[in-house]
Formats: C-alpha cells, structure tokens, sequence
C-alpha cells in the first residue's frame, strides 16, 4: 500500500467536510434539537414511557443513527460525483494509488463524517434530555460500524450516478424511507405481527435497535444480532465497491 498517497486522500476528503462544517456538521444538530422538542414533548406526553425508557430518551438513539446513515452516505457519494464531474478523478487515477486504496479513502472520510454527526446528535440529546449511556465503548463501535457501511453504499452511489440528481433520488426514495421505518420514533414491538415481521426484513432496523441497546439498554431484537447484520453489510458493501472501482466501472468510461 502506498500509504502516503493513501492518508494524504484521506485528509482530503476529511478536511473537505470539515471546511464545511456549516453544511456537513450543524444541520443535523438542528434537526435532532426540533426533533427532540417537537416529537418528544409533544408525542413524548401522549405516548409515555417505551420499555420504561422515557421516550425523549427513546429517540436519541434512532436520531443519532439518521445523522450516521444520511452524512456518511451523502459524504463518499457527493465527492466521487464531484471529482467525476470536475474530471480531477483523473488526476488521482494517474497516481500511484490502487483502486482499493482510492476507494477505503472515501469510505474512511466518510466513516469520519457519519460518526462525528452521531457523536454529536448523541452529546446534544444528552445535554437536552439528561440521558446517559449504558454501554459506551458498544455505541461507538454501531457509529463506526454503520459509518463505514453508508460511506461504502454512498461510494457505490457515487459510481453508478451520473449526476447529483441520481444521488438525491436514490436517498429521497429509497434510504429516508428504510430509516423512518426502521423504528426512529417507535418500537416494532408497537406494530401489528405482519408489519413486525416486515420491519424485522429491513436492516437499517438493526442498526438503530443496536445503537438504542448501546445507550440504552434496550432493544426489540438481541445486539448481537445487530452487530452481526450490520457487519454483514459492511463487508457486502464494501467489497462490491472496491471491486467496482478497481475495475473501472463508470470511472474509466
């Protein structure tokens, strides 16, 4: 590995989203702020405790993996859709640099970038609603897992759109959907059996279950189980994207 060339490509992708913190970093902390004072006071109160967990407190923890599937995912996608469409991707194929090393590059920026806005959401929610963490070292190991996992889908997105339209569409339609449903704002346990059973097939579910068993405590489903699923598709997405992108897939065309 050319390990030179490889950190100098991560430091760039890690100092292009913090130039722009003010988009990359802050809107998810005013997201999860009316999210917490619209949802959990005014739904808080009709709904009461879940599991005997208040539920501001039950939220947190699906708000914070939001931030961590849509940054990390928007971070790799945006940035090789850029440097396509500006053609500088050329200058980085022309340097001694193989396709793997390119793509763990993006996917460790944009791992950087999902777990910075989870950290963040997390720290807000505690200092808003007086939460604490059950188990520390398991909520960071979910935010680097499911960061690696979404910067690795964003940089498959990012190598088969063509324009950052195609990114959007795919996020509008496909990933916001999968979180809401994925028990953001409920337990599955709240569902009828059928759509128990649906949610149980979706596996942006799992992640969020993990991370609400990190902080929490709690969980529908057993963490492991979580962990495993969400390691799962880690590997399943990061090996088809350094594959891709060694071959050249709509990156040589």
């Amino acid at each position: 590995m050319n390990r030179v060339g490889f950190l100098t490509l991560v430091g760039r992708e890690v100092k292009r989203f913090l130039s722009l913190y003010n988009q990359t970093l802050v809107p998810g902390l005013l997201t999860t702020v009316l999210y917490i004072i619209v949802f959990g006071n005014s739904l808080g109160s009709r709904i009461g405790p879940i599991k005997d967990v208040p539920y501001m407190h039950y939220i947190i923890p699906g708000l914070a993996m939001m931030n961590v599937i849509t940054n990390a995912g928007a971070n790799s996608s945006s940035s090789l859709i850029q440097a396509k469409m500006l053609k500088f991707l050329d200058d980085i194929l022309i340097t001694p640099l193989g396709g793997l090393e390119v793509s763990l590059a993006y996917i460790l920026g944009a791992t950087l970038r999902g777990f910075l806005n989870g950290v963040l959401v997390i720290l807000v929610g505690m200092a808003i609603t007086g939460m604490s963490v059950a188990h520390p070292l398991e909520a960071l190991v979910f935010l680097v897992v499911v960061g690696w996992t979404f910067g690795a889908f964003g940089l498959l997105v990012g190598i088969y759109a063509r324009t950052f339209d195609n990114i959007q569409m795919l996020m509008n339609f496909f990933i916001t959907p999968l979180v809401f449903l994925g028990g953001v704002f409920y337990s599955i346990d709240m569902l009828p059996p059928v759509w128990r059973q649906i949610s149980l097939f979706n596996p942006l579910y799992y992640m969020i279950n993990g991370l609400r068993h990190a902080l929490l405590g709690i969980g529908d489903t057993p963490a492991l189980g979580s962990l495993l699923v969400s390691l799962a598709m880690a590997a399943l997405f990061t090996v088809t994207a350094a594959t891709l992108f060694t071959r050249g897939y709509h990156i040589k065309e």
